[in-house]
């Protein structure tokens, strides 16, 4: 069996699995997230301590485990123990519940792609009313870029209560993005060696177009300083000034530790068994140590690459909506004023302001309400993450640039590589165990497998194409992985280290790679890592429970912007059974191997 297993034409085949895997959507849309909220450039202490201290040794051991053990997730732990076979399991169930909305964001992608062909772009203004008498309500109260993308994309529902209908356009996206997987997993390792090239390559040259464009627009660099300036904070004690000791804000924060070492576990993928099932198509001799190195530093240096494009973006549309804030000002006041052209300026508006506050007091006062309080730190500090930075900042910024048909046809074929890049990974680690299992593989054929995991993975994503899908992917997104990954890849730890034995681990690596790990990599396995998860795992727990009712973002059409509300009874339950669904998968697992066992041994007494 092992000598008919399909094998990746190259190690830089699998490397470039990896990076295509491992690289997604988290370092565009989350890393510069967490830059903005966690300090700038102080955010990258704690991120690549963490790095070192927890990325590269759990991904180094289950490229190990896999490259070894030469089996997908469930046949991997197996071998270890026959009571692990539900930790593969749970890493199958956790990459399905993944698969099931993951591809809906290809889905948005394929949508907005289709829309960059017009001119102007859909949503650069706000469209006319019924009557054509003046633009719609909702759009008017939000921005066309919101609009476009609650209304016009989602066609979102007022709460999760009100399910609504299943989006048509969005089912065919959703559909279409299913079908291009398929087309990728179609033969194995045949097909996705030839695909990873273009969905690991093809980002990078489209992040290095954006650079070159972001870092010429007007206001890139107040992005760029912002996101590079670490945050600091003045000594309390300290009265007189300037202040001898300063300290970074967010180092103290125990928040940025979780967030560094969370972003690390999470953007690597650790736990969901695709490494595992990449790694099992390399060669036994294959040098995995390396290649764990490799992929994680280029995977962070792709997140601070991202970060910096993104940050120059972010700049650009901070500094637009600033200036765009100030010339209203100016405006409003030089029509209630009669001010002479030239008078007023962005440099004059403070001293000109307290000075018609001084001469025109009751003028003033009632024109106060509608004079915005213009900062460019406030524009630069509203923090936007995930879906909200992919489909809505960043469309806001290209609708301004020059040509912005081209811009945006690239930044979303990006989108597409990155998700298509990190979904093969994701179906790997489901088809992976169920071809490596002699009954299924067996009875049907590869694609078939393939086209059936697909199949059944679209038709329940429909549910994320409803007027009330957005908050459904919320949920899945916030609760199907988080609690169980880090479940898993502690016990994953555990059983290298304490069950099948550091020095038994330690041979195969010498056996395979022709050297032993140095300490570095063994007491990061058997002290350090571990104690990193259990720290995680503790601090989720305590803040599921701390947070009381969970609640979710709820747009309302009628004031335009998102409300919070509580999570309905029904919701609780399911994000109850999605951590259940996973996690129980270890013990049950473990238990039904035992009372296997138990009768196996009774049945043997018996016949003697």
């Amino acid at each position: 069996m092992e000598k008919s297993r399909p094998l990746w034409d190259n190690p830089l085949q699998f490397v470039f699995a990896c990076i295509s895997y491992a690289v997604g959507l988290g370092n565009v849309w989350r890393f510069p997230y967490l830059c903005q909220m966690y300090g700038g450039g102080g955010f990258l202490i704690p991120y690549f301590i963490m790095l070192i201290a927890e990325g590269m040794p759990l991904l180094y051991l289950e490229l190990a485990v896999g490259q070894r053990m030469r089996q997908g997730s469930i046949g991997a732990w197996k071998i270890i123990s026959p009571y692990l076979c539900g930790v593969g399991v749970a890493s199958v169930v956790v990459s399905f519940f993944l698969s099931m909305y993951y591809n809906v964001i290809n889905a948005w992608a394929f949508w907005y792609l289709f829309h960059s062909f017009q001119d102007p772009l859909p949503w650069a203004t706000c469209p006319l009313n019924s009557n054509r008498t003046g633009y719609e309500e909702e759009c008017e109260k939000t921005s066309s870029t919101q609009y476009f993308w609650y209304r016009q994309t989602l066609n979102i529902s007022p709460s999760l209560e009100v399910s609504g209908s299943v989006q048509w356009e969005q089912a065919l996206c959703l559909t279409l993005a299913w079908l291009v997987v398929y087309l990728c997993i179609l033969r194995g390792t045949e097909s996705t060696g030839k695909v990873v090239y273009v969905t690991a390559s093809l980002p990078y040259c489209v992040l290095i177009i954006y650079l070159i464009r972001g870092l010429t627009l007007h206001g890139a660099v107040n992005g760029l300083v912002y996101m590079f300036t670490p945050k600091v904070q003045k000594n309390p004690s300290c009265s007189h000034s300037p202040c001898p000791v300063l300290q970074l804000e967010q180092l103290s924060n125990p928040k940025t530790w979780i967030s560094a070492a969370t972003q690390i576990f999470f953007s690597l993928g650790l736990g969901f068994g695709s490494l595992i099932a990449f790694a099992s198509y390399n060669e036994p001799s294959n040098n995995c140590e390396r290649h764990a190195i490799i992929v994680s530093l280029i995977n962070s240096a792709t997140s601070i690459f991202a970060s910096i494009v993104t940050f120059s973006i972010y700049g650009f549309k901070a500094t637009f909506n600033y200036e765009s804030c100030i010339n209203k000002v100016i405006l409003l006041l030089m029509n209630a004023f009669d001010l002479e052209e030239g008078s007023l300026t962005a440099d004059n508006l403070n001293e000109m302001k307290d000075y018609l506050m001084a001469t025109h007091p009751q003028e003033y006062a009632q024109l106060l309400p509608q004079l915005k309080n213009c900062s460019l730190e406030a524009e630069l500090d509203t923090a936007v993450q995930g879906t909200g930075l992919a489909f809505i900042v960043y469309s806001e910024a290209i609708k301004n640039m020059e040509v912005p048909q081209l811009y945006s046809v690239l930044y979303f074929v990006m989108l597409l590589m990155l998700g298509i890049g990190s979904m093969l990974g994701n179906t790997a680690a489901i088809l992976t165990p169920l071809t490596d299992s002699r009954v299924i593989a067996a009875r049907f054929p590869k694609e078939v497998i393939s086209g059936v995991v697909c199949f059944i993975n679209c038709v329940i994503g429909l549910i994320f194409t409803m007027e009330a899908g957005n908050y459904w992917f919320d949920i899945f997104n916030d609760y199907a992985a988080t609690l169980s990954l880090l479940l898993i890849v502690l016990v994953e730890t555990i059983a290298v280290c304490y069950i099948y034995g550091i020095r038994r681990f330690e041979k195969d690596l010498h056996n395979m790679i022709g050297r032993k790990p140095n300490w570095y990599w063994k007491i990061m396995w058997a002290f350090v890592s571990p104690l990193l998860i259990i720290s995680l795992f503790i601090f989720y727990l305590t803040d599921y429970i701390l947070t009381g009712t969970l609640q979710y973002q709820a747009w309302d059409a009628t004031q335009g912007q998102l409300v919070t509300k509580d999570y309905p009874s029904y919701a609780l339950a399911v994000i109850g059974l999605l951590v259940a669904a996973s996690t129980m998968c270890i013990p049950l697992g473990a238990l039904l191997t035992f009372i296997r066992k138990r009768l196996k041994r009774e049945s043997v007494s018996t016949v003697a």
